[in-house]
């Protein structure tokens, strides 16, 4: 059976934006989707039976509006409902685990300061290796929520590292590129040395590096040309820093995709200041695929 949506969901407007994202992807997909409150309070065996009613009550409430909002887009949608109990971040990863894909929200904060992802939701993407799509809150009660109105083929984008393991992230973007027929847009951002400084010298480096740098990129592409023949790629490798490029990107996407490495650091799992920098900033979804 096919792994199901899975979309964390907690009442606030992020949450609601969220669950109705994964839901058209569930559409997409054809599987099912999976709402999930995570609980912090104690589970049934030791909570207090007063509280516990109450709190359960209301968690059922929540959870039956959620499911509501999506059916009356989707009917047919087949959607289970789930309280799990433990901390967020450990139950959304254990959720991760067992679906194709977990979908979060993300707040809010307007202007420079971008959007707040929240410490469950970073928790979740560093523990998971499953991919994870963080949805914006829409900025005003009646805005669209992070998903572009239906128009003329937008872009999946994903950023690449050529000095990186990116197939995890080249399948993901692919994959979402076939289910909307939207075209892959694949960027490579890169930089001159610093000792670069004249202007003559930045422009003749530039030209020098800039078409081998396209070459390698272009050959890293073969593999999904043949495998998607019917997926429209574009592939940019301008001199610039990959978040600049990405954020930039995002204005003509439906979806934005980066990657995460698995490998545990002294600070715990590494994600990566251009992923942070997306995760934050961002104006639409974006994916967060965990590679080596």
């Amino acid at each position: 059976m096919s792994r199901p949506v899975t979309a964390g969901v907690d009442g606030s407007p992020a949450a609601v934006a969220a669950a109705a994202w994964a839901a058209r992807e569930a559409v997409l997909r054809r599987v099912s989707l999976r709402i999930v409150y995570a609980d912090r309070s104690p589970g049934p065996a030791t909570a207090q039976s007063a509280s516990f009613d109450v709190r359960g009550h209301w968690t059922e409430e929540l959870l039956g509006e959620a499911a509501g909002a999506v059916r009356r887009e989707h009917p047919s949608l087949e959607i289970e409902r789930r309280r799990r109990f433990g901390q967020p971040s450990d139950v959304l990863a254990g959720e991760a685990a067992e679906a194709g894909l977990l979908v979060l929200g993300s707040r809010g904060l307007g202007g420079v300061r971008g959007f707040l992802l929240g410490s469950v939701g970073l928790a979740t993407i560093s523990v998971t290796e499953n991919p994870v799509v963080l949805v914006r809150a829409p900025e005003r009660p009646d805005a669209a929520d992070g998903t572009a109105p239906a128009g003329p083929t937008r872009d999946v984008v994903v950023g690449v590292d050529l000095d990186q393991c990116f197939a995890p992230l080249l399948d993901f973007a692919f994959q979402e590129a076939a289910l909307r027929g939207d075209r892959v847009l694949v960027l490579y951002g890169w930089s001159l040395t610093p000792m670069v400084r004249d202007a003559s010298a930045l422009v003749a480096a530039e030209r020098g590096i800039g078409p081998e740098i396209a070459r390698r990129l272009g050959e890293a592409l073969r593999p999904w040309r043949r495998k998607f023949p019917s997926t429209e790629i574009a592939a940019r490798s301008p001199v610039g820093g990959p978040a600049r490029l990405l954020l930039h990107a995002a204005d003509n996407a439906d979806l934005v995709v980066v990657g995460r490495r698995m490998r545990e650091g002294d600070l715990g799992a590494h994600i990566g200041s251009v992923t942070h920098a997306l995760i934050h900033h961002c104006p639409v979804p974006v994916a967060v695929i965990a590679h080596d």
